[in-house]
């Protein structure tokens, strides 16, 4: 047996029953030591990394001895003067960390979340699924608990309140504001929808008649502060909004240098009372209006060009015959599972079908159906796809909502003449050259406009190069600079010709001098000329660059409030279908509109939803 050279391991050392052990050598990469409870001289031999050997001779030979563990600070006694072993090196735990607990307020944010953002019905909260799932969620101090349905409806009707209040605090901020409008229907029930943020969605009783419009969007402008900020809204082509926003137009303001005192007149107070419910609605007053471009150029492609198809002899044939076959086609396609997958085996892709709701189908399934060679008419679809293509083109634009206003309503429309205007085709059925002629017509009273004019020349992107004509951008210049000349300050504000007297008195001044003192004419519009020069001459194109010019980036502001199209409040309604149908649990109108509004307004820590 090897003399004793080295120590026993540290697993052994500090080992808590280590104490009922005497060490005697190490062998090779054990142990060997003595028992003390054994009284005699049996010898043991254990790993110097493990001691479950000496374990188990205590637990089988000693299992009736209450084994007591050795003092933590205690010594090593006799093996103090023996080096060490090192133990067994740890392993590094590269795995995932454990789950850290959040608090159940932040539990009952985050199931709103899901229920909110996924419009989920309300119900969901009491599914045992959902609880079981709930329930495995860390929560500090105990485990994830779902609130009752009632509970949790309470909670979205705080979450709410304090949505609309932060909503309102940053409204109050905002010195222009633009809304658009919109009634929709669904399930025999209407909505009426109002967005800048999703300001409104109120159950709207009654018919649509053009004065209750008016008095719900009055009150809803009124309720959050907005009657004087709002610069235009824009609403659908529809005859009742338009009737309303004419009817209830606020009255021009009266210039004071007219102004006359009138006559006093006295009237009975009775009268007063008695009449004053016929007088409600002179108090409704609604800002400008503004009617959808989108829907307007979706007039054009759906109405003006297929009246002048129908109206030609030659077109007329040709043009029925193709959307008969592809109507056929997309009722086959449609109803009978063979029929889809042999077109799709043809065109590798499925066969869209129109949607009356959706601007651009019609153009994208004739465009899908162009690329099938085996329709007799293919050269006709392949050539109206051509020439509708720009204007598919300029709704998808005029439909954005993120980075689309109304600066872009102009330019868009003189590039869709310009691409349309002059396309010349070679093919058979050349019948739809262009179709500039609906667009003059449909929006002269945009193209005419001075406040469009000068919303496109005061974005950095469009300025004076959209404009081909010179007249028209020596035009849009003037128009700029007299409107920068508005936002001088007050003391800068002469009226052009007025002139200022030099009154400086040199020594030798004399009566002469005086009767041949002559006024002299200061630029005091130096400042507005020299920003709109230098604005013209920029490079820059970014919206930062806009805080270089501030009398053209308070005029931007306040032209481009607007966006071009209603596309925003019937995105607010584009998932409203899915809350009130059979399958899911039924919602209360006033719930239904908070639960729209907060899926597009709400934040949940601090990340908004929509």
């Amino acid at each position: 047996m090897a003399a004793v050279k080295d120590g026993p391991g540290m697993g052994f050392l500090s080992w808590k029953y280590s104490h009922y052990f005497s060490f005697l050598m190490v062998k090779d990469r054990n142990i060997v030591v003595n028992c003390t409870l054994c009284g005699g001289s049996k010898t043991l031999s254990t790993s110097k990394t493990s001691n479950s050997n000496l374990m188990k001779h205590l637990q089988k030979q000693h299992a009736s001895t209450k084994l007591v563990e050795k003092e933590p600070e205690g010594n090593v006694g006799d093996f103090s003067s023996v080096d060490a072993i090192p133990a067994k090196q740890r392993k590094l735990d590269f795995g995932q960390p454990a789950a850290q607990s959040i608090t159940q307020p932040q539990l009952h944010r985050l199931i709103a979340r899901y229920v909110v953002e996924d419009m989920k019905p309300i119900s969901t909260v009491e599914s045992h699924a959902f609880r079981q799932l709930i329930s495995h969620i860390p929560v500090r101090g105990r485990a994830g608990k779902a609130l009752s349905r009632k509970t949790f409806s309470s909670f979205l009707d705080q979450e709410y309140a304090n949505m609309e209040s932060e909503l309102k605090n940053t409204l109050d901020m905002v010195e222009y504001i633009s809304t658009t409008a919109d009634i929709w229907t669904v399930h025999n029930k209407s909505f009426l929808g109002v967005t800048k943020a999703a300001l409104a969605c109120r159950r709207f009783m009654g018919r649509h008649t053009y004065d209750s419009i008016a008095s719900e969007l009055d009150n809803i402008n009124s309720s959050h502060g907005l009657s004087f900020k709002i610069t235009s809204t824009v609403t659908d082509n529809g005859s009742n909004f338009v009737k309303a926003f004419k009817v209830y137009q606020p009255p021009p303001e009266s210039d004071d240098s007219e102004y006359e005192e009138d006559e006093v007149t006295f009237v009975s107070i009775g009268d007063v009372l008695q009449n004053g419910a016929d007088n409600v609605d002179d108090a409704i007053s609604l800002p400008p209006h503004q009617r959808c471009a989108s829907y307007t150029m979706n007039l054009i492609s759906c109405t003006d060009v297929e009246k002048w198809l129908l109206s030609e002899a030659a077109t007329k044939t040709i043009y029925r015959s193709a959307t008969t076959k592809c109507a056929g086609l997309w009722n086959k396609a449609s109803r009978s599972t063979v029929a889809a997958e042999i077109v799709e085996d043809i065109i590798t892709k499925k066969l869209l079908v129109p949607c009356t709701t959706r601007w651009n189908s019609f153009y994208y399934t004739l465009e899908r159906i162009s690329k099938i060679p085996l329709v007799e008419e293919h050269q006709c679809i392949r050539e109206y796809c051509a020439v509708m293509k720009p204007l598919t083109v300029a709704l998808d634009i005029l439909q954005g909502e993120d980075h689309c206003f109304y600066d872009t309503l102009i330019p868009t429309l003189e590039s869709l003449m310009t691409k349309t205007g002059y396309k010349k085709w070679s093919a058979n059925y050349c019948w739809a050259t262009r179709y500039s002629c609906p667009v003059k017509t449909r929006f002269a009273h945009v193209l005419g406009r001075e406040d469009a004019l000068l919303a496109a020349v005061t974005l950095l992107k469009f300025k004076l190069r959209w404009l081909h004509d010179q007249a028209r951008k020596d035009l849009a210049k003037a128009c700029l600079l007299v409107e920068c000349r508005k936002l001088l300050p007050e003391q800068d504000q002469l009226q052009p010709g007025t002139s200022v007297t030099n009154t400086t008195q040199h020594p030798g001044y004399s009566k002469e001098d005086e009767f041949f003192s002559f006024e002299e004419n200061e630029d005091i519009y130096a400042t507005a000329e020299g920003e709109v020069a230098e604005y013209l001459k920029s490079g820059a194109t970014g919206l930062d660059s806009l805080n270089h010019f501030p009398m053209i980036k308070k005029l931007s502001l306040k032209l481009n409030a607007a966006t071009p199209s209603s596309a925003p409040v019937e995105r607010l309604f584009s998932l409203g279908n899915l809350i009130l149908t059979p399958k899911r649990n039924k919602l209360s109108d006033h719930k239904f509109g908070k639960l729209l509004l907060l899926r597009y307004n709400c934040w949940f820590d601090g990340t908004k939803v929509e």
